[in-house]
């Protein structure tokens, strides 16, 4: 079990400054167990149970480090700084801004592209779904501006469809026809705007594209866009269930 000085770990959680956080509990607003903390040097033992007991001016305190967040990313919400828009951690809680470690997206989704956006502040994690050796599965839904010919899931599925630009052919990929002018892709990997560089590959354009699983873990119908929530341990477990 690890520990960590009273005011690092709120100045971690972004309560503020280290010299903040030793205001705080100054001002007597910090609380364990009920009992007013008066030092801001007492070691803390990162108990699963500690954000219940822990409040901070009467609210229980920010979940700990290790923290797995379930976005439903709008259209029109950018994962990076390099595109125009709103980012999607202006959804976060101010203070979750601050966080250190920081909260990162694992991967991205790009801002045409709606669905399912992980977000987490644990760096194994993060790379425990993006690594190619786990062949974690995206599946998204693609609408298209042209019908489908009838023959993209057999080119999907052969493993030699080559991107314009590159030199490696894809891994093989699902395709599920929907109607005539959408589609379901599975795909294993996570290349640079796959689902619409694949639809291009064989002559068709993607009007839309949203993403609702990943891994075993499904983007809830009822879960509306822009809404985010903590992870719970099962909700990670599915995302590797069957990868």
């Amino acid at each position: 079990m690890s520990a960590l000085r009273l005011d690092r770990l709120l100045a971690n959680l972004g309560y503020g400054s280290r010299r903040e956080v030793q205001a705080l509990v100054r001002n007597g607003v910090v609380t364990l167990d009920g009992a007013v903390v008066d030092d801001a040097d007492m070691k803390i033992a990162l108990t699963p149970d500690l954000p219940a007991r822990l409040l901070v001016d009467g609210t229980p305190l920010d979940p700990l480090p290790g923290l797995a967040l379930m976005l439903h990313k709008p259209l029109g919400m950018t994962c990076s700084h390099k595109e125009a828009g709103p980012l999607v951690y202006e959804v976060l809680p101010e203070r979750w801004r601050r966080r250190d470690p920081a909260i990162s997206t694992v991967g991205r989704l790009d801002k045409e592209t709606s669905g399912l956006l992980l977000l987490t502040d644990d760096g194994a994690l993060l790379h425990r779904i993006i690594s190619p050796k786990r062949h974690v599965a995206k599946r998204y839904t693609a609408t298209l501006a042209r019908p489908l010919r009838g023959n993209e899931g057999a080119v999907f599925a052969a493993g030699t469809l080559m991107l314009e630009g590159e030199d490696k052919p894809l891994a093989p990929a699902v395709l599920e026809p929907l109607t005539a002018t959408t589609a379901r892709v599975t795909i294993t990997e996570g290349r640079y705007h796959q689902v619409r560089r694949m639809f291009a590959a064989v002559g068709n354009h993607v009007d839309a594209l949203h993403r609702d699983r990943i891994g075993g873990l499904d983007l809830p119908d009822d879960f509306a866009p822009g809404l985010c929530r903590v992870m719970t341990a099962a909700d990670i477990a599915a995302i590797f269930a069957g990868a």
